[in-house]
């Protein structure tokens, strides 16, 4: 068995455009560095490429470029690649509306997307897609004889559901700490740390794998990679500078670090990350404590293509959303206007592209298999997979190797749902019914591999004395 690791900074340049919403913000003061963070593993048959990005979200033209890449350089299998964002709300340019996605609109569309919505910028999307090809040939260069293990442990502190039942029906989105309306908490929390380390023989640690589901909105002030930093900071303190942390966020398509029900004034910025970084990366650490060190074997790899249908706009809604679009802004509700303007932008993204080819992965390493979705994945979802996979050891990925947006589940999109995940955008579009067909894709990859052992400690020898110095009844006198 062995495994290798390695880094790059990718920290967007001050005046950069931040993506995160539907509308222009930039880069104004840094905070942390946002990196590319890559670990390889190798089982002496084949190799697999886990990759984590401080970054809102990857497109798949990036990745096909960052996978053809380094398969040119180190020869990794394209399958094998597994590159996943964290979903920082403070990291680079890669999006939302991608260079030239709209070139063949009408102005109307080009000026809603070029001029009045969140960009991805070319050259930066240039340097990522080199920064991922580097991290992920170093690691693979940096590859040495490892001791690896496999654990999960439990924090249930920092990570809330944000949509709520309420009185009239309907589920709303962050309805507001207080609110008299709110009935029950209207989906799950995942509150599984899943941790993959690795040593070398000396026992240090090289670097581990982490998948905690919550999203990277605490915003710690500037450029950052949100709480994913925290985390890091948190496991270097514990087991050395000089260890890699590759952070994959689970299913949190519906999951933040922001509790509705607190009766409390929230933590948020800076103390907000430091609490979901420190409390992750602590519970990381016990696991990484814990573990037996010993052979992942085998990795292996697979994929399967979801070719899934758009949902769109009907006529009447269409009309509306145009006859607002070209208003001042100034002049009309701001939220309707920029969902308007989506309506618009989504109706010329259908007409040239009206299906979106959702890949699913698995990537197994031993006992542990890694399932991945291109959306920002409701929880529920994730608990599913991991019900009806049989490895000991399911940690699903989402916005992993593209982005199709939010995928509520089906109950979301019915007569008692709604929300914030559930608007029509040209963001989040896919047909409904897609989030099971992706559970069922996951669990069918998984369950077509075959789990490799958990390492275990030596056993003890047989007994055959006790010790000496305890072996004795009280001496009082």
């Amino acid at each position: 068995m062995k495994a290798g690791f390695a880094e790059r900074d990718i920290t967007p340049e001050p005046g950069m455009e931040k993506p995160g919403g539907y509308g222009k913000a930039y880069h104004k003061v840094f905070h942390d560095p946002c990196k590319v963070r890559a670990a390889v593993f190798d089982d002496g048959q084949k190799r697999v490429a886990l990759v984590g990005i401080d970054a809102l979200f990857v497109y798949r033209p990036l990745v096909e470029a960052a996978r053809k890449g380094i398969q040119e350089k180190c020869d990794i299998d394209p399958e094998a690649i597994l590159i996943g964002a964290s979903h920082s709300h403070s990291a680079g340019p890669v999006g939302m509306i991608q260079p030239g996605q709209f070139d063949h609109a009408s102005p109307l569309v080009q000026k809603l997307a070029y001029e009045l919505s969140s960009c991805g910028d070319a050259a930066y999307i240039d340097r990522v897609e080199k920064a991922l090809i580097d991290a992920v040939c170093e690691a693979d260069k940096n590859r040495v004889e490892a001791k690896c293990g496999v654990g999960s442990g439990h924090e249930d502190k920092v990570a809330f559901n944000r949509r709520f039942r309420m009185k009239d029906g309907l589920s709303y989105t962050h309805p507001g700490q207080g609110n008299p309306d709110i009935v029950e908490a209207a989906g799950p929390i995942d509150p599984e740390v899943g941790v993959i380390g690795a040593w070398d023989e000396e026992g240090k640690l090289l670097g581990c794998v982490v998948n905690y589901a919550c999203h990277g909105t605490t915003g710690p002030g500037g450029t950052s990679a949100d709480w994913i930093y925290y985390l890091e900071q948190t496991i270097q303190g514990a087991m050395g500078d000089d260890a890699i942390v590759v952070f994959l966020n689970g299913a949190c398509g519906d999951v933040t670090q922001v509790d509705n029900l607190s009766p409390y004034v929230r933590r948020s910025g800076e103390r907000s990350a430091q609490f979901v970084g420190g409390r992750v990366g602590a519970e990381a650490v016990k696991v990484l404590l814990t573990m037996e060190p010993g052979e992942l074997t085998p990795v292996e790899f697979c994929t399967k293509i979801l070719p899934t249908k758009r949902r769109r706009p009907n006529p009447e809604r269409l009309q509306k959303a145009l006859e607002l679009a070209v208003q001042d802004r100034s002049k009309v509700d701001a939220t309707k206007w920029t969902f308007a303007k989506e309506t618009v932008i989504l109706d010329a993204l259908i007409e040239k592209e009206p299906v979106a080819d959702v890949e699913v992965q698995a990537i197994q390493v031993g006992p542990a298999v890694f399932l991945t979705n291109p959306a920002e994945y409701f929880c529920q979802y994730g608990l599913d997979i991991k019900a009806g996979s049989k490895f000991p050891f399911t940690y699903p990925v989402e916005l992993a190797n593209d982005c199709v947006g939010y995928i509520p589940t089906e109950d979301a999109m019915g007569e008692h749902g709604g929300g914030y995940e559930t608007r029509l955008t040209s963001y989040s579009n896919l047909e409904v019914g897609c989030g099971t067909r992706i559970v069922e894709a996951c669990i069918e990859l998984a369950n077509g591999l075959t789990p490799g052992n958990i390492p275990e400690p030596e056993k003890a020898p047989p007994w055959n004395a006790s010790w000496s110095y305890g072996a004795v009844p009280p001496e009082v006198e």
